[in-house]
């Protein structure tokens, strides 16, 4: 018995303790202990109540009182004693943290803390996380309004007009859709190829004003009237009308194709390549690592990216033969054996190696006729 308590309580005959004590095996006692949650230091309950609760028997006998190693009456916590003030509003989880050491070191219960945070027993914590422990701290948490959708995931057109350096693939991402919902709205194929100030359909999606970005300044040739989509507008027979960019760049191909002693069949080969890969114009973007009038890609030998954006290198690196620039890296026309036996666009698939091998064969007879104009 506790100092404590001797001077408070009067002394019991020394009888009747033993008598009571003898009767409680030490296994029984230790349930007890458990049961009563004696693991909670006695002394986290209040003097006063100790000093107010009177000892109270009932049917079976009296009540029985266990003293703990240093004296003290141990006493099962009510849950007034086990409130949650001095726990904080939210915790940052440290490394070899879980979530009942956490709720055992505050004094809350790990269901609570469950609870509180969504959890459920077989959820995973991490370093860094925060916890919500529900401390009177707390504040409510504020609504999160819902973000507003951005313009380019909002469609709200019914059509787009191209400017420099658009792709069908950049322009069904501004919209939300998939490129071959874009391409099959405009009768396109992955092969065809667009060009600035061209309209493009953009499918399911209500009227509206359309909002098209102002193009990017390049020092490049203006493009005085832009050239029909390659795909739907070419027919077989047809000649496209040439624009300035696209004329500089055939009277170029034109003129290294003589020079190079090229046969007219290999120049009108080259023309539609060119044509068919770029719509005869010098860009700075294409398919992976595509680039130029003729899509070569540094990637597999043509050249560095400055060197394929050369009109001049990149023509030559087509043409191949003697003045081949890729010398023992890349095959050009002329390197191809019995070329001049073949269909313009089976020797034109033999040096671009396509994934789409007959895209060429409409270009022929605009290449044709755009050589009669230049040559």
């Amino acid at each position: 018995m506790s100092a404590i308590e001797s001077t408070k309580r009067p002394r019991r005959p020394h009888g009747r303790a033993r008598g009571m004590l003898g009767t409680v095996p030490i296994a029984v006692a230790g349930s007890i202990a458990v049961t009563l949650n004696l693991l909670t230091p006695a002394h986290a309950a209040a003097e006063a109540e100790r000093e107010r609760a009177p000892e109270k028997s009932d049917a079976t006998g009296p009540q029985i009182r266990i003293t703990g190693s240093f004296g003290q009456t141990a006493t099962a916590a009510s849950p007034a004693q086990t409130d949650t003030a001095a726990a904080p509003a939210s915790y940052r989880v440290q490394t070899g943290d879980t979530v009942s050491t956490i709720a055992s070191r505050f004094g809350l219960s790990t269901a609570a803390v469950l609870a509180l945070n969504g959890l459920s027993w077989k959820s995973l914590i991490f370093p860094g996380q925060i916890l919500a422990l529900g401390g009177a701290a707390a504040p409510a948490p504020a609504p999160v309004p819902a973000p507003t959708p951005a313009p380019a995931h909002a469609p709200s057109a019914t059509s787009y007009t191209v400017v420099r350096g658009d792709t069908i693939s950049g322009i069904a991402a501004k919209f939300g859709l998939h490129t071959a919902a874009v391409l099959s709205a405009n009768g396109l194929t992955g092969a065809s190829v667009i060009f600035p100030g061209q309209r493009i359909a953009i499918p399911g999606v209500a009227t509206a004003a359309v909002v098209t970005p102002k193009p990017v300044a390049a020092p490049a040739p203006v493009v005085t009237a832009p050239a029909p989509a390659p795909a739907p507008a070419i027919q077989p027979g047809q000649v496209v009308a040439l624009t300035d960019e696209m004329r500089a760049n055939a009277s170029l191909i034109v003129r290294i194709g003589k020079r190079e002693g090229v046969p007219a069949q290999g120049i009108v080969v080259a023309l539609a390549a060119a044509a068919q890969e770029s719509g005869l114009r010098n860009v700075r973007y294409g398919d992976r690592d595509s680039l130029g009038l003729f899509q070569q890609r540094p990637s597999t030998g043509w050249g560095t990216p400055d060197q394929v954006l050369d009109p001049t290198r990149a023509t030559l690196a087509f043409y191949g033969g003697a003045n081949n620039p890729n010398k023992g890296r890349t095959r050009g026309l002329l390197d191809i054996p019995n070329w001049p036996a073949m269909s313009v666009t089976q020797a034109a698939q033999a040096v671009q190696i396509s994934a789409f091998p007959d895209a060429y064969a409409k270009w022929e007879a605009s290449a044709r006729a755009w050589l009669a104009q230049l040559g």
